[in-house]
């Protein structure tokens, strides 16, 4: 038995909200909260804002393919090295001690997509996402071998023929394709992925290695292929929370309504002036808009958070405006503000204040990156007592070094101490392997004629006899009894 499906009576606000009223006003719109998926049949359009969108896409799975592949040296450019606990981007190493510049990285990402909804919505969305980008690219396969959108309906509806299966069947062939390339490419981030096809292909992978090139596959093929907007939609926490960026001065995909209202068709013969003078708005009801949409929602109802703002429909009405010779905008990138004739303010607190934080952080962690030491080092006093006297009559102390070489080559270090007249130390080198920590305990004396209180400052000092200008100091305390 089927359960119905609540409904409610809405109408589009101006930030994309929709509106309940208790009855249905003029022109309100019936959405239901929850929904059986409808296939889309994209329609594919051209147009300048397509051909940004296409270029960008091509060149991020360019990227994505291809930087796995590059060597840097003797490892691969780019190079995730989990068992190893070694992060290598270009010509950086990065290790876990390191783990806050990527937290940092994260931040700026984060503030980098507020930055860019509050000026121009979701254009992240509509161009640079990767589920859009793997989605489109599914779509051009699916129009490459089952034909325009008409065609595409009526294979769909007939029944299954020796034309139906093969152009079904080498769809799906190919969308496997790229899904597996993808799932390879990606583990190829986390093992070098020149070994990774041979080791696959010979069976000598480990069974890990097989498990998440599946997984990817799988993912990929679901996600591009038979999900869609549904990822988008419901999945995507970014469509939710998106609006609350949104102020009347964003840059949105938005239909003129009072351009294009009253709609209808009309002779293409009626010139741009005599069909105003009818009564006819310019939108000529032709839905083209509502075809080419990835989504299948109709920009006409206003801003929906299902748009993802990738332009298919300012193309497409473009299009349309040119064959009917009418002025080109009808859909186009606009404000709130601009719609009701009011001024755009760009340059407004909430866009300026992300702009500041963004290139603050941006300038900290490019200084952080290009500054940071190559060499850490901790060191804790030993627990159990606080000096002990030896057998000459000095005073000691005990401390854990820990020293990590945050290098890619290994390095041997002097260790010295200063603070204190006469300072002894029982340890003045150690080696350490690069990308590795090592645990010293060391014993530091000094003559108890030197101290003047219970407790100094002393500094301990670590030189790389490789690199002179990877050297680090920190600092300790020494305790002591005073004898005067």
């Amino acid at each position: 038995m089927s359960e119905k499906i609540p409904t409610r009576d809405v109408t589009p606000d101006s930030v994309g909200h929709h509106t309940p009223h208790a009855a249905a006003s003029p022109g309100a719109v019936q959405q239901e909260m929850y929904a059986r998926r409808r296939h889309i049949y994209v329609r594919e359009i051209k147009g300048l804002f397509q051909r940004l969108r296409r270029s960008a896409n091509w060149l991020l799975m360019l990227a994505f393919f291809g930087l796995p592949w590059i060597q840097w040296g003797d490892r691969p450019l780019i190079w995730f090295d989990l068992p190893s606990r070694e992060f290598h981007i270009f010509a950086a190493t990065f290790y876990p001690q390191e783990f806050m510049l990527l937290s940092w990285l994260l931040i700026i990402c984060a503030f980098g997509l507020f930055f860019i909804t509050v000026f121009a919505g979701r254009v992240w969305c509509g161009y640079t996402c990767p589920q859009s980008v793997w989605t489109f690219l599914f779509i051009w396969v699916e129009h490459r071998l089952e034909g325009a959108r008409n065609r595409r309906i009526k294979l769909d509806r007939a029944p299954l023929g020796l034309e139906k299966a093969w152009r079904k069947g080498g769809k799906h062939a190919i969308w496997l394709a790229i899904a597996l390339a993808t799932g390879l490419t990606f583990v190829g981030y986390f093992t070098p992925i020149r070994q990774l096809v041979v080791d696959l292909t010979t069976l000598e992978a480990h069974g890990w290695s097989y498990f998440w090139v599946g997984f990817f596959t799988l993912f990929t093929y679901l996600n591009a292929g038979w999900l869609r907007e549904q990822v988008c939609i419901y999945m995507c926490p970014y469509a939710r929370f998106q609006s609350v960026m949104f102020d009347a001065d964003t840059l949105i995909v938005s239909y003129d309504a009072a351009r294009g209202e009253p709609r209808g068709s009309r002779k293409k013969s009626l010139s741009h002036e005599e069909a105003r003078a009818a009564g006819h708005g310019d939108c000529i009801d032709c839905d083209l808009c509502v075809q080419v949409c990835p989504t299948g929602i109709d920009i006409r109802d206003g801003l929906q958070y299902e748009c993802i703002t990738c332009a298919a429909c300012i193309d497409a009405c473009d299009s349309v405006m040119d064959k009917m010779g009418y002025p080109r905008g009808l859909i186009r990138y606009t404000t709130e503000n601009a719609l009701e004739g009011q001024q755009t303010h760009i340059l407004r607190p909430r866009l300026l204040g992300y702009l500041a934080a963004l290139l603050v952080m941006i300038g900290l962690f490019a200084w952080a990156v290009s500054d940071r030491d190559l060499v850490g080092l901790d060191v804790e006093r030993e627990r159990g007592q606080l000096y002990q006297m030896t057998r000459d009559g000095r005073i000691s102390n005990i401390y854990t070094l820990t020293v990590r070489n945050l290098d890619r080559e290994a390095h041997d270090y002097r260790l010295s101490v200063s603070g204190l007249p006469g300072l002894t130390l029982d340890t003045a080198s150690l080696r350490v392997p690069a990308g590795e920590s090592r645990l010293e305990v060391i014993e530091i004396t000094a003559d108890p004629a030197v101290l003047e209180q219970p407790s100094h400052a002393i500094q301990l000092h670590l030189q790389s006899q490789q690199n002179e200008e990877i050297a680090l100091e920190h600092e300790a305390r020494f305790l002591g009894d005073v004898r005067r």
